[in-house]
């Protein structure tokens, strides 16, 4: 599964944790979740576990705790899925 298709997938995972959903089709590998799509800090285990639930993953501690950007969160997707 390449990038863009993980990034189109995962707009639709980020997409009840943002309030200002416009925001979401203009994101890119560099976008911060916290500081840009204003996504609640403890809203991002959340996404973590809606993540691998929808990759039928498993992100570990040490990944999870990288996971600032879209492109972090991306990166970790694409480990668990190859």
């Amino acid at each position: 599964m390449d990038r863009r298709t993980i990034l189109e997938e995962l707009k639709k995972v980020l997409y009840p944790y943002t309030e200002n959903k416009e925001l979401l089709q203009h994101i890119t590998d560099d976008t911060n979740l916290v500081k840009d799509l204003k996504i609640n800090s403890a809203n991002l285990v959340d996404i973590i576990i809606d993540a691998e639930a929808k990759y039928n993953i498993e992100i570990d501690f040490d990944s999870a705790e990288k996971i600032i950007t879209v492109g972090n969160c991306i990166d970790a997707i694409a480990e668990k899925i190859k």
